[in-house]
């Protein structure tokens, strides 16, 4: 059956090639189209596709692909709640110098909630998108990665929720920053990186004399500290470090790098764990590294990914001694794999949905 764009579900599966105006293959035909797949053909401009014809209503399968649906719905619901909380937190700060403990559980409660049960992070990260100011989009997923990284740390679900929400609030010093400052396209001079830098004291004063949250405004005053001094504002090192703090911190490089910013054009999620992973030996702590990739780089499984040597395929394994060279089954011959494990000389130059 043929259907417009609009009426596309998540579950549907595609009988034809997808080509968009200028003859690209965007999905090819038996793809059972996720968020992300829909996401894509929006973005190309494609119209119309043919699928399969749905299951009945009632039916097994119609229900579970109902029910994806919803979830996808009240996920992103959450997401965009929450980005318009933090933006009238900042609002807040700006106006009365403080914030409203009551107010920011409003909005955050329900973001954890909605994605508290969600496997697929990196489906989740890369869904939950949106086109509003960076900064308030940014303290949303790191509030959402710091949450995730402290459950796979052994945290409890308190003790996570409360890590989130510091890593949630841990840019709001960020409203007392000249506007130019933040969005200033090019490298910021000494005396502009002095002001942004303030950021962190800023967001230590706002959280510690209104809301009384310790751990926040802990983490608002170290999320750039770094284990070998380096980071700022009191370059201090390792265990002078709040564990919080450090988890967050993880969370707020991830997201800087995935996002394109004034300055900087956001990288491939591959490249960015790759980073991570140097910075994991000296500026990041190493546990709270290692056990963010070893839960995304699973996620990886089933997307596509172009290698170095111009071949794209289908990630269909991982390997727990090196993440980061997956097994690769190679598009339009389905019995070709490549195990980059072996074949050192080939790289992966992009992984998409």
């Amino acid at each position: 059956m043929r259907i417009h764009i609009t009426d596309l579900q998540v579950g549907d599966r595609l009988t034809r090639d997808t080509f968009n105006s200028i003859g690209l293959n965007i999905l090819s035909a038996d793809t059972k189209v996720d968020e992300f797949d829909i996401l894509k053909l929006n973005k190309h401009q494609i119209e119309y596709v043919d699928i399969e014809d749905r299951p009945l209503p009632g039916s097994e399968a119609h229900s579970q692909t109902a029910a994806a649906s919803s979830e996808l719905l009240r996920q992103e619901e959450s997401f965009h709640s929450a980005i318009g909380g933090i933006k009238d937190l900042f609002e807040s700060a700006v106006r009365t110098g403080k914030l409203s403990d009551p107010v920011v559980e409003q909005y955050y409660s329900p973001l954890i909630s909605s994605v508290r049960e969600e496997k697929d992070v990196v489906n989740l990260l890369l869904c939950l998108d949106s086109r509003d100011d960076y900064t308030y989009q940014h303290s949303v997923q790191v509030g959402l990665i710091s949450y995730f990284i402290s459950i796979w740390l052994g945290k409890t679900e308190e003790e996570a929720k409360e890590i989130g929400k510091a890593g949630y609030l841990h840019d709001i010093g960020k409203c007392r920053i000249s506007f130019d400052v933040l969005q200033k396209p090019g490298k910021l001079t000494e005396e502009e990186y002095a002001e942004m830098r303030k950021h962190t004291v800023y967001g230590y004063e706002i959280i510690r004399n209104s809301i009384e949250n310790e751990l926040s405004a802990l983490v608002a005053l170290q999320h750039h500290e770094r284990l070998n001094g380096s980071g700022y504002p009191l370059g201090k090192t390792a265990e002078a470090i709040h564990p919080a703090a450090k988890i967050v911190a993880v969370a707020d490089v991830y997201s800087a790098m995935i996002n394109n910013r004034s300055y900087q054009t956001k990288r491939d999620l591959l490249y960015v764990l790759k980073e991570l992973h140097k910075m994991s030996f000296g500026e990041l702590d190493p546990q709270a590294v290692h056990v963010f990739i070893a839960n995304m780089v699973p996620n990886f499984i089933g997307k596509k990914a172009t290698l170095s040597n111009g071949q794209s395929g289908t990630i269909v394994m991982t390997f727990p001694n090196d993440y980061f060279r997956p097994l690769i089954q190679i598009d339009d011959a389905g019995d070709m794999f490549v195990d980059l494990t072996q074949r050192t000389d080939l790289e992966i130059l992009s992984i998409t949905v």
